[in-house]
């Protein structure tokens, strides 16, 4: 199998686009018509998971956390970021990263800890905005069904929950070819009117590529007019956490003790248990504790995440309960999530999950 059909899978349920202005997720060693033979799935990529994808003949890693964050500009092997790396190349190694851009989408890190949590009635906690833009095009009433179509055909007009969404204006257009023209209607040197239809379709950033493709493809115009607008709307399944609704509720005590069992955590730390139950919930993978007057905004009884700093704890003003389970542990499971979805893409491509616990975090209990 070619490294290109794996990393196009997990940027179809991840888009690279989607992810954090400060990370570094997609391939980060190997080349995309590589020939791949196995996988080794982990959250982190460390020397030691080298080790064990040479020992398991797995020539690509596929890890949540870039080993990469910042640009390398030596490979002297001073640290063991370069060290990990300069033993992929060495080894022919491909390192494939899926780190906050799987953060952010509705079936992602935030999904896994809510159903492991037996969260429901999910919603994004907070939805991005910058992924939707607008095409707005115009051809003749005779084709514009045809046009329209094409461009759903490839996932313009898509908004949450339908399919096919577009907005259509008559009117008149005017236009006049030069001697070089040749023109769909009327003659070169002569000014036109033609009876036309605005087309407005709305697409993800990701997709504009094969969205202007079918435009051209299908456009029966020489000269197809188009303008495309940036959307400051925010995309409701895209963004960061996720904030959901236990099926029953649950006094603080007994929710703490779903939280560390559900979620493998050997601590937790959390606010001081307020006198109400838990019933509606915030989750955020990993170092969350920027979403935390977003949590509380949602009405949220207690919020689920990792990385807490010691003054942040008072920010939760006895409005809500802080649980902070590690990062670790809020993370671990996205592995799982991972071979879930490329086993299902190909069943026969051999996938294995990491045997080593990549926590550089040890507790003395």
């Amino acid at each position: 199998m070619k490294l290109f059909e794996i990393t196009n899978l997990l940027e179809a349920l991840a888009p690279l686009n989607y992810q954090e202005d400060y990370d570094n997720a997609g391939l980060i060693v190997g080349h995309p018509d590589d020939e791949i033979n196995a996988a080794l799935v982990t959250l982190d990529c460390t020397e030691q998971i080298v080790d064990e994808a040479i020992a398991k003949n797995c020539n690509l890693i596929i890890a949540h956390h870039p080993i990469v964050f910042k640009g390398l500009k030596k490979f002297n092997g001073k640290n063991y970021v370069e060290r990990t790396v300069l033993k992929a190349i060495k080894n022919n190694i491909a390192l494939y990263a899926i780190h906050t851009n799987l953060d952010s989408v509705h079936n992602g890190v935030n999904a896994e800890i809510c159903k492991r949590l037996g969260v429901v009635n999910t919603q994004t906690l907070v939805p991005k905005t910058g992924i939707l833009k607008k095409l707005v095009t115009f051809c003749e009433h005779k084709d514009a069904e045809n046009l329209r179509q094409a461009l759903f055909d490839v996932g313009a007009g898509n908004i949450s929950n339908y399919s096919d969404c577009s907005f259509n204006i008559e009117g008149t257009g005017t236009f006049k070819g030069n001697e070089h023209a040749n023109p769909t209607l009327g003659k070169a040197g002569v000014r036109e009117y033609a009876s036309e239809t605005r087309i407005e379709v709305i697409f993800k950033t990701q997709d504009e590529r094969k969205i202007l493709a079918a435009l051209f493809q299908n456009h029966p115009y020489e000269e197809v007019a188009y303008d495309i607008y940036t959307l400051e709307n925010k995309l409701q399944s895209v963004g960061s956490g996720m904030v959901g609704e236990l099926v029953t509720e649950l006094v603080a005590e007994d929710f703490l003790r779903l939280v560390k069992n559900n979620m493998q955590a050997t601590v937790l730390r959390h606010t001081h248990i307020l006198p109400k139950k838990i019933k509606k919930v915030a989750v955020c993978g990993g170092s969350g504790s920027f979403l935390l007057k977003d949590a509380i905004a949602a009405g949220a009884d207690a919020f689920v995440t990792a990385d807490f700093k010691y003054h942040e704890f008072f920010d939760a003003e006895d409005k809500i309960m802080i649980v902070d389970i590690g990062h670790f542990e809020s993370e671990q499971f996205t592995s799982n999530l991972l071979i879930d979805n490329i086993q299902e893409k190909f069943p026969n491509f051999a996938i294995r999950l990491t045997e080593h616990n990549t926590n550089p975090i040890n507790y003395f209990i």
